[in-house]
């Protein structure tokens, strides 16, 4: 296939980048912004990070470099120079559970609220497994009250509370009813629990899923780590050939 076939679909953490244990620490390798321009400009435009931070903590790491994003899972959407923005005073519910948690980990040191404004995010990556019990109880608390306009979605260490429709899966789909993503075959990455819902959306729309790290996955691809992907990424971007389907088998 011809690289105009493909659309890039990319998580950012734990796929782009490694684990951190805080989220404002990860470290984006120097080369890794300029090689995604450069692989985007193979694609004809159609690349695109989709994760669950906010557009501009994207934006911040992968500076000067500005891509297309499906932020919060989907509830943001940047398509070029059309954006389709979080308003938190939308979610007037969700920012009262947010004060609620706030309260419910005060004491946990080791628990950290990302506070996204249309999503909330509670890590327990550091803590002990008593307050990790602890925080994670909390969220699902949260969550069950808010009720059916929300949902839950727990990954590595950490609880994430939502709008119940924004989904990596349904922001792949978005994104592919308009050029230069439209007719393309879509390719996602991706390494987290969060990321499997979005496997089935891209698996069940004819396109090529790929899991990175371990653990069972629906994906019919798989990376070992961001480090593989990026070898990937780089060599797609200097000139190698784009064949996702070459990549190793789940």
């Amino acid at each position: 296939m011809t690289d105009s076939a493909y659309a890039l679909f990319l998580d950012f953490d734990g796929t782009l980048v490694d684990i951190a244990p805080r989220p404002d620490q990860v470290i984006v390798p120097p080369a890794l912004p300029p090689a995604l321009a450069r692989l985007r400009s193979r694609l004809g435009g159609a690349l695109a990070i989709v994760t669950g931070r906010p557009i501009a903590t994207i934006d911040g790491f992968l500076a000067p470099e500005r891509f297309d994003v499906g932020g919060l899972h989907g509830v943001e959407l940047r398509r070029g120079s059309a954006v389709a923005g979080c308003e938190p005073e939308a979610h007037p519910a969700l920012r009262a559970g947010v004060a609620r948690l706030q309260r419910a980990v005060a004491d946990l040191d080791a628990v950290l609220i990302e506070d996204k404004g249309c999503s909330v995010a509670v890590h327990w990556r550091l803590a002990t497994p008593t307050d990790a019990e602890r925080a994670q109880t909390a969220v699902e608390g949260v969550a069950r009250d808010l009720g059916e306009a929300y949902r839950l979605q727990l990954g590595k260490a950490v609880g994430e509370i939502l709008p119940a429709t924004a989904t990596k899966g349904h922001a792949i789909r978005s994104f592919q009813q308009e050029a230069p993503y439209a007719g393309r075959r879509a390719v996602f990455l991706g390494d987290d629990l969060t990321d499997e819902k979005a496997f089935a959306t891209v698996n069940a729309d004819g396109g090529l899923s790929v899991r990175v790290g371990g653990g069972e996955t629906i994906a019919t691809r798989r990376l070992l780590e961001p480090e593989d992907v990026r070898r990937v990424l780089l060599a797609w971007a200097d000139g190698a050939p784009i064949d996702p389907e070459a990549l190793p088998r789940a």
